[in-house]
């Protein structure tokens, strides 16, 4: 037992959820190549990204789902264990939303009318802003356990917290004007397509929203 978890916890019980987020920003990332694949009509490229998002997306849930069944229950941390799973599952969600978003563009192979594709690509890329941020600051999380939450590395946490934060308003916003710019538009499209393109952009918009629940988690962590 005691080699099983070094094999997955290494020297830190945090190691681990900074892999995870790692995968869980892949799977994000994904998306960009997917999405620049799919406003062409390219299916056949699209395909190849979709695979790529489910691989990663698999890959995570098997993270996820090692360290909830062998996070030890009673570790020496100045943070409860329960915060550190909570932490974890909102990771887990940001590779859930870009399963799901690619999933129901590439089963419609969904027409992204051209008025809004450069837009919604746009919105698309500031969302994986909010991964790759998100990522950049659990990756601190050792750091922050070897200074017992003190001192300049909690500093340093808190801003890029204040970056997240800045970052999913700005998605807010692109979503805001994506959906507006989708309304003027709509009256000439397939409407059952138009609902699909909704349901689109409200998923990928989810991605910074999870994203910006990392932040939160972090910031209770720092709270301790």
């Amino acid at each position: 037992m005691g080699n099983m978890l070094a094999n997955i916890f290494g020297s830190s019980p945090v190691m681990p959820l900074e892999k995870h987020v790692g995968l869980a920003y892949k799977c994000v990332s994904e998306l960009r190549g997917f999405f620049a694949a799919a406003v062409t009509g390219n299916w056949e490229e699209a395909s190849k990204f979709r695979s790529r998002i489910i691989e990663l997306e698999h890959e995570a849930d098997d993270l996820k789902k090692k360290i909830r069944l062998r996070l030890p229950k009673s570790l020496f941390m100045p943070v409860p264990r329960e915060d550190l799973l909570e932490l974890l599952l909102v990771q887990d969600k940001m590779a859930n939303r870009a399963k799901d978003v690619s999933g129901i563009v590439f089963g419609r192979k969904m027409i992204i009318p051209p008025e809004i594709a450069d837009e919604f690509v746009d919105f698309v890329d500031r969302n994986i802003d909010a991964a790759k941020q998100a990522r950049k600051s659990v990756r601190e999380l050792d750091e922050l356990f070897t200074s017992g939450f003190r001192g300049a590395e909690v500093s340093l946490v808190e801003s890029l917290l204040e970056e997240l934060d800045q970052i999913e308003t700005d998605t807010d916003d692109r979503q805001a004007a994506l959906r507006a710019s989708l309304f003027k538009v709509e009256k000439n499209l397939d409407p059952v397509n138009v609902m699909f393109l909704y349901k689109a952009i409200e998923l990928t918009g989810e991605i910074a929203d999870m994203a910006e629940r990392v932040g939160r988690r972090l910031e209770l962590l720092l709270s301790h």
